[in-house]
Parts: structure tokens; C-alpha cells; sequence
């Protein structure tokens, strides 16, 4: 795929025919509890360039969502795949050479005090993980959590996420489970301003821990930058605040970073930022980069509370997956895909800062690496979120051949852009165009 000159080629109208087609057959077929994308029906990629069944080709904006980091279909990584599709795909939990080999690599790519890596499929499966480990390891079973995190549909996963709309409906929800504010800048819930407010929302924590638990806290679970809730990155100063208070309440910190790591940020996990040392680390999505594998990663004193047995999985750690995850973290480090992240995503972000200037309706651009949330309002000043607006730019940018998922954030009005790692600069700002295009026609 040539890295200039590229632009979609769209030779049907959208959707095309085939698309329609089969976009009858799934409504026919398949429940409707599935998320609502645009009508792009993807028949293959290569890079960062989607071919739709009826031949139009897109720019990806979204890598499935945030999971192809090395692109598609990467030469490498088919070849390694290939090849471990010929020999052996499932062993349940008897040790094969990739799985361990896998964990090793892992552990060596992490802080030194984390020193196990048990190997999944999903990301949801590491949180249910993380969540009976740290109840086994301490004397406590609360878990504090933060309103609009997102944690996965599991019901754990669930029980301590904080976003309404995945979890209504499906109670009773797991006990224990208290939830504060995040820090959510743009829209502070206690109307502060930052620098000024010096972390007011985690002074704020110890009154909303205290008014909540029973006196039997275990862990604190978090995201570094919070996903769903609409790309919402920390502040300099919180994550490591937020660690200094579990630190205080000798509790366990568990990091959620399925969505963030291996490269993602612009560091190979999202936690290089800060100063901070996760008990528990929770992977997946890039991990595996198309074939699914997450992993929990934690120190030995945690991780070896359990007796042979006590936790398990049918396909964790097959070797599919892992050989698959071994060859997307070569490809990573192979070709500096997160610097290529950082570098690129600073120069997009500079070039959203100027399309900000120009645009009323874009009232927030916050980003790190290539994780760039855009927060839709009617009017910068009343910040009144713009859902239906934001649902039309989305729209509008895949009639011109960008592909973007659904609008995020806890209003609906967050576009979320994070294109696969190997995008070049050329390449990202022919999506920015198309972005733009889509902005001044609405």
C-alpha cells in the first residue's frame, strides 16, 4: 500500500449493493443487541485500508475497535498465524512452548515487580480475573470503582464499571462495588477548573469511600484513560495521586489496560506516563491484534494465592493466540509502532487544535498517541452535548470513504478516532480531510 497519494475509492454508492444485501440478511438473522455501526460491510483490509463486498475502499479510523495495532493483515503476522493453523490450534492447559514463551516475553516488557502473566482470550476474562484474585489475596471484598468506566460485560466486569447503559437492566450486580467521579476535566461534576482545583474530585474520594464501604475495601480498579466514557484522559498528578491513596488504605491497584497498551498511547503501555506501579495489569485488544488473547499480569505474592485449578480457561492461552500475540509484539517493536503513534498522534492533534479554531461544535479534542477523543456540543460556551450531530459526522466522513465506529462518551457526542499504529502521517491527514469535509457540510 503506498504510503502517499492515498485517497479512498469509492465506486458504488453507500451502501452498495452486496452491503445492502447482506445488511438485510443480519437484521434477518442476528439479534439486534449488537452495537450500531455505519453500513459498511468490511470483505477485507491490508494496513489501514478497508475493501467493502462491493469493492469501495475506506481509511480506518477505529482498528476494529482500538484491537488491529500492527494493521491489517500484516504480512508477518499472517505468516506466523499460517503456520500455527497447520500445526496445533487447542491444548486446553497443557504447557506448549508459545504460551510460555508468551508470558515470558510479557514479564520482560513490564515493570520488574510484575513477575506472572496468566494468558486469556478476553479482555473481560482478565477483569474477572483480577477481581477473584485481589478478594482471595486481601482480607477485604469492596472494590472502588469510577463513574464511566468501562470495564466489560461480564457481570464483574459490569458490577464495577460505571456507565448506565451497560448494565440496566441486568441486576442484581456483583456487592461490594462503590463508585466515585473520574476526573473528568471538561465536564467536572464538582465545578472546578484544573490546575487550580489540585485533584479536588480524589479529595473528594475518601468521602465517597467512607459514606459507601463497609470498612472491607480490597482493590481499586481504574483505566489510565477512560474509553468509553469518551477517550477522558487524566490530568498530570492524578494517576499517581490515585495510587498514593490505595497505598494509604493498603489496597491493591488494578489497571485496566486491554484498550491502551501495546503501543496505543504512544508508550507500549500506557502506564510508562506516570509514576505509577499497578499490582494487577489487565491486557488484551492490540495484545493479540486481530486474534483474540488478553492477559493478567501481577506480582507473584498475588498471583500465587491460588491452587492448581482454581482458575482456568477452555481456550486461554491456546496456541493460536499466543504465537499470534508473539508476532504482533515483534511487529510493535520491530517498527516502533509506538513512537510511530506518538509521533503521528501529536501531529493530528495539532491539526484538530486548528480545526477546533474553525468549528463551533467542536468543543473538546483531548488525546495520547493515537487514542483522540472529539466531545460534539451544540456551542463551546453552553458545552450542551450534540448526539445527533455527532452520529451525522460519522455518517457524513463514511460517505467520503473514512471509517469511524460509533459515536462514545456518556452523551453519545464523542467521536473516537485511533486508527491502526503503522498509519503515516500522509495517511492520517487524508482522514483529517475527510473529517473536516464532514464538519463544514454539516
Amino acid at each position: 500500500m503506498p504510503t502517499t497519494s492515498w485517497s479512498p475509492k469509492l465506486t458504488t454508492s453507500l451502501p452498495g449493493p452486496r452491503a445492502r444485501e447482506i445488511i438485510a440478511l443480519s437484521k434477518r438473522y442476528e439479534p439486534n443487541c449488537m452495537s450500531e455501526q455505519v453500513p459498511l460491510v468490511w470483505q477485507r483490509a491490508e494496513g489501514v485500508v478497508i475493501t467493502d463486498v462491493d469493492g469501495n475502499q475506506f481509511l480506518d479510523f477505529c482498528s476494529g475497535v482500538l484491537v488491529t495495532n500492527v494493521g491489517h493483515c500484516h504480512p508477518y503476522y499472517v505468516q506466523e498465524t499460517q503456520a500455527q493453523c497447520a500445526e496445533l490450534c487447542n491444548c486446553y492447559d497443557f504447557v506448549h512452548p508459545h504460551r510460555v514463551r508468551l508470558a515470558e516475553k510479557l514479564i520482560s516488557l513490564t515493570a520488574p515487580h510484575l513477575d506472572r502473566a496468566f494468558i486469556l482470550t478476553t479482555g473481560a476474562e482478565t477483569i474477572e480475573s483480577a477481581l477473584k484474585l485481589a478478594r482471595r489475596a486481601s482480607e477485604g471484598h469492596e472494590f472502588v470503582s469510577f463513574i464511566g468506566g468501562f470495564h466489560g460485560r461480564t457481570y464483574g466486569a459490569m458490577s464495577v464499571g460505571g456507565i448506565g447503559g451497560v448494565k440496566r437492566g441486568f441486576g442484581p450486580l456483583l456487592s461490594g462495588c462503590l463508585q466515585a467521579p473520574f476526573c473528568y476535566c471538561y465536564r467536572c461534576p464538582f465545578d472546578k477548573s484544573f490546575p487550580d482545583c489540585n485533584h479536588y474530585c480524589l479529595e473528594q474520594l475518601d468521602a465517597f469511600v467512607d459514606r459507601e464501604s463497609t470498612g472491607q475495601l480490597c482493590a481499586l480498579i481504574t483505566e489510565p484513560y477512560q474509553g468509553a466514557a469518551g477517550s477522558i484522559i487524566p490530568p498530570p498528578g492524578y494517576m499517581e495521586k490515585l495510587q498514593a491513596w490505595c497505598r494509604q488504605r493498603g489496597i491493591l491497584l488494578i489497571l485496566d489496560e486491554v484498550q491502551s497498551s501495546f503501543g496505543r498511547t504512544g508508550t507500549m503501555f500506557a502506564y510508562e506516563h506516570y509514576d505509577i506501579e499497578p499490582d494487577l495489569l489487565c491486557l488484551g485488544k492490540g495484545l493479540g491484534s486481530g486474534i483474540p488473547c488478553s492477559a493478567l499480569l501481577g506480582r507473584s505474592s498475588i498471583m500465587d494465592v491460588l491452587s492448581p485449578g482454581e482458575m482456568s480457561s477452555t481456550n486461554g492461552g491456546n496456541p493460536l493466540s499466543c504465537r499470534a500475540a508473539l508476532a504482533a509484539i515483534k511487529i510493535i517493536e520491530d517498527e516502533g509502532l509506538a513512537a510511530n503513534s506518538a509521533a503521528v498522534g501529536a501531529q493530528m492533534m495539532e491539526r484538530l487544535a486548528d480545526m477546533q479554531s474553525k468549528h463551533e461544535c467542536l468543543g473538546d479534542v483531548r488525546g495520547q498517541g493515537l487514542v483522540i477523543g472529539l466531545e460534539i456540543v451544540e456551542d463551546r460556551k453552553s458545552k450542551t452535548p450534540a448526539p445527533a450531530l455527532t452520529k451525522r459526522i460519522v455518517y457524513e466522513a463514511y460517505l467520503r470513504g473514512l471509517a469511524m465506529i460509533a459515536p462514545i462518551g456518556l452523551y453519545g457526542n464523542v467521536i473516537r478516532i485511533s486508527p491502526p499504529l503503522v498509519i503515516t502521517p500522509e495517511q492520517a491527514q487524508v482522514g483529517l480531510d475527510i473529517l473536516e469535509q464532514a464538519l463544514a457540510a454539516l
